[in-house]
């Protein structure tokens, strides 16, 4: 997996990012949960959709990823009860278990307010490695403090 984090000077220039990516996945506070799906359904509706899979095995997968990040206490809840950091974690898998060339987290600030969001995201993205190709994160550049050695 590649992580790379890529500085937007501002909205314009994030949105072209995103454009010229239409093979990605998009992390976006702007792509919002099924509110009523559980944490697993909402991952597992990615397989049934796209590969046909029925729910079981679709379920499996999610399972099997949830597990991997740690956050299998979230999955039967639905996005009204999530914290911010379970509402990531399920977007992300949702993203993950789709296997896109990209995965794009947009302005994770605004995903995890409440959170020193970069080692979160870093430890996230270690447990998952191996599921992932490429991640990018957008962000802009008056954010690059946070980001320690980047």
């Amino acid at each position: 997996m590649n992580l790379l984090v890529k500085w937007m000077a501002d909205d314009a220039e994030r949105r072209a990012c995103i454009a010229e990516h239409p093979d990605s996945i998009l992390v976006s506070p702007d792509m919002p949960l099924r509110a009523n799906l559980s944490v697993l359904d909402n991952i597992a509706l990615i397989p049934q959709y796209r590969d046909n899979l029925g729910y079981d095995p679709a379920a499996d997968q999610a399972w099997s990823l949830l597990l991997r990040a740690g956050a299998e206490s979230a999955a039967f809840k639905r996005d009204p009860d999530l914290t911010h950091a379970e509402r990531f974690v399920a977007k992300l898998l949702r993203a993950v278990i789709g296997q896109p060339p990209v995965i794009l987290v947009d302005r994770p600030g605004m995903l995890l307010p409440d959170t020193h969001y970069p080692p979160h995201i870093d430890a996230l993205l270690d447990k998952l490695a191996d599921a992932l190709n490429d991640c990018w994160i957008l962000d802009y550049r008056w954010n690059a403090p946070l980001y320690p050695n980047r």
